[in-house]
């Protein structure tokens, strides 16, 4: 995730009511956010704090050669497992792009659909909205110091005086091989203990 959040613009939540709203006293079940993004955006996550919202839609605008299309890439993100009940309904969320249904990239706009069918709660909405993009892969600045200082593949250890690894290798795979040897040789005297002068001694056999 990158060390600041991206630049963009959020405006004001619009009601979504079924009715004659000037007529109808009844509270708007749905709500929609738009956050304008600054330049097109390949987003890596999108955290926010929750308000009493059950369930959240996103929805992203990107830009498709010389048009813009808009694609669904959450749906129905479940806030508050329970609508009517507190639980959740003040907890800190991060949407990740591996959860979206479509790669969020080259976003200029972002569309949050808020959903809260309980009427116990008056109102409803998420805050500290932020998002962040995709790390640059091709960025040096990126790179952490540590890993900047490691060796490269390509270049030859300097190894200090220490012994040549692949002959310590070899050495070790010659000390394995007389191992078993040694190992086996054992097994075969052991085997042949009761061979006396190529024969066998019939009291020795009766007593093994």
């Amino acid at each position: 995730m990158s060390a600041e959040a991206v630049s963009c613009t959020i405006k004001s939540p619009v009601a979504l009511q079924i009715g004659d709203a000037v007529s109808d006293s009844s509270r708007p079940g749905v709500y929609i956010t738009d956050i304008t993004l600054a330049e097109p955006v390949n987003i890596q996550e999108i955290s926010f704090k929750n308000y009493y919202t059950a369930y959240l839609t996103v929805r992203l605008q990107r830009r498709e050669e010389s048009s813009a299309k808009w694609v669904t890439c959450l749906r129905n993100y479940c806030l508050m497992a329970n609508p009517h009940a507190e639980a959740g309904s003040h907890d800190y969320f991060s949407i990740y792009r591996q959860q979206m249904l479509t790669e969020p990239d080259n976003v200029t706009t972002v569309r949050l659909i808020l959903r809260q069918p309980s009427s116990e709660w008056l109102n409803f909405s998420i805050e500290e909205i932020n998002i962040y993009s995709c790390a640059k892969e091709d960025s040096e600045g990126d790179v952490p110091a540590w890993l900047s200082t490691l060796t490269p593949v390509e270049e030859p250890l300097d190894l200090n005086g220490l012994p040549d690894p692949e002959t310590v290798s070899s050495s070790i795979q010659q000390m394995w091989a007389l191992t078993e040897i040694m190992q086996a040789s054992q097994t075969a005297a052991s085997i042949g203990r009761f061979d006396v002068e190529g024969s066998y001694d019939i009291k020795l056999l009766s007593y093994t």
